[in-house]
């Protein structure tokens, strides 16, 4: 009679999860080791707690890493289809949005969490939470096959931990440097620290080495360290990179992206000539949040109170060109707690694409963000956990 396999998961994350149910299903021995008191934190956290599971548009474009195209196979073999089935298959419906993001019927992250969680214990998957693995050799000799899916240093508040790079260094593994990605960003000015709170649909353009590189629309919070929201985390991995490589990093932002700056300069100088009583700063409210008024009044050192008399068209120029084009200097992130991902990892191409499995240890399987490949916001990163999961279980189970 054969022995029946034995399968060790290092990680209760979405891609370990996933990984876990493919492989019982095929009647193999599972056990999961998470480090937390619950598994899936970072899945229930997610999307402001909706949690953004995946998209229909997948596609390499959307990924970041040293070897671009080790995504290709993962995502053509497991991709929206194959994971939309798989999520049927365990009750979980999805809500797909006009854009291509996806998330479940019930709005609640949750409700990932759970369905994977019973679907797993259903099937004979055996969950150890409070349980940090410390020995991955010792675990090799002990499992058949060995799966690290721990994720990486991002979220560390939940978890977030450099352990499975350090699992593949002891086999000999390159790790490309780490970094945070869809992550805040630090400025190096007190007017932004004043404008905390202020929050604005805006257009963001990064500038490395004054050159512009990538524009991103959407909102954008001002923070006593800097600024936040969509439009922020979406240029923040090639912020972060062009910080890691000592480069000057700054962001325009566009404050009004409906306006140009004659429409804008006419509309604040016809205003002052309309209405003589209101002031600069009055005019300015009507346009974007007090806070951010009296900030660019501030930049320009034009006091608050200037009236009709003193307002002409070379001021209401001054002003324009200010909200439609205001500079800051980007002096870091706001760091691996803080950030949703993490950029960097085990070196792909030390990494079977097709399977998961180390390139340089039989038996031993990477997957998930622990891997130097990240994505952009919008169910991207989940995207390549599920598929990677999916993938090391299907050699997994073969083998």
């Amino acid at each position: 009679m054969l022995k029946e396999k034995k399968v060790a998961i290092i990680g209760g994350g979405a891609s370990g999860l996933l990984c876990a149910i493919f492989c019982a299903k095929k009647s193999l021995s599972v056990d999961v080791f998470e480090q937390n008191a619950k598994c899936a934190k970072k899945i229930l956290v997610s999307g402001n707690g909706r949690c953004n599971i995946t998209n229909k548009n997948l596609s390499p474009n959307d990924y970041f890493s040293q070897n671009p195209s080790f995504v290709e196979f993962a995502l053509k073999e497991f991709g929206f289809g194959e994971f939309e089935k798989f999520c049927d298959s365990i009750g979980l419906l999805l809500d797909i949005k006009d854009d291509g993001r996806a998330y479940p019927l019930s709005n609640e992250a949750k409700s990932v969490a759970s369905l994977l969680l019973s679907s797993a214990k259903s099937i004979g998957v055996n969950i150890h939470t409070d349980k940090k693995i410390s020995d991955i050799k010792k675990l090799l000799s002990e499992y058949d096959f060995v799966v690290v899916a721990t994720g990486s240093e991002a979220a560390s508040h939940l978890g977030g931990n450099r352990d499975g790079l350090e699992f593949a260094k002891e086999f000999g593994h390159n790790i490309i440097p780490t970094y945070p990605s869809l992550v805040q960003l630090h400025l190096n000015s007190n007017i932004a620290k004043k404008m905390s709170g202020a929050k604005i649909e805006s257009e963001v353009t990064l500038l490395i080495n004054n050159k512009k590189e990538l524009t991103s629309s959407g909102d954008i919070l001002f923070t006593d360290y800097g600024v936040s929201g969509f439009a922020v985390l979406d240029i923040s991995q090639m912020a972060s990179t062009a910080l890691m490589e000592f480069s000057h990093v700054s962001i325009s932002v566009n404050l009004l992206p409906n306006f140009n700056a004659q429409k804008l300069s006419t509309h604040i100088s016809k205003l002052a000539t309309s209405s003589p009583k209101m002031t600069i700063f009055d005019i300015l409210i009507g346009l974007v949040p007090t806070k951010i008024a009296s900030g660019i009044l501030e930049e320009l050192d034009i006091s608050a109170s200037l009236c009709q008399d003193e307002i002409g068209i070379k001021l209401a120029k001054k002003i324009a060109n200010q909200m439609l084009n205001w500079r800051f200097d980007v002096s870091g992130t706001h760091g691996f707690r803080h950030a949703e991902v993490s950029g960097g990892g085990v070196d792909t191409t030390e990494i079977n694409p097709k399977t998961f499995e180390s390139l340089k240890q039989k038996n031993l399987y990477f997957c998930g963000e622990v891997l130097d490949v990240v994505g952009r916001r919008g169910g991207y990163n989940f995207a390549f956990a599920w598929a990677s999961g999916y993938l090391a279980a299907k050699h997994i189970t073969r083998a």
